[in-house]
């Protein structure tokens, strides 16, 4: 599965101002998300 997470506007703006409502919401969605974990994958095969 190809994952968009490297460029997704969601997860930039969740790491700008990590106490917000968008970080909370997108930390619970990594846990479940499908695309999150094939790039989570992804970066551990390059070494990142």
């Amino acid at each position: 599965m190809e994952s968009k997470c490297a460029d997704c506007a969601l997860r930039k703006k969740a790491e700008a101002r990590p106490g917000s409502l968008v970080a909370r919401l997108w930390r619970w969605h990594t846990g479940w998300c499908p695309g999150w974990k094939a790039y989570q994958k992804d970066l551990k095969q390059q070494g990142a």
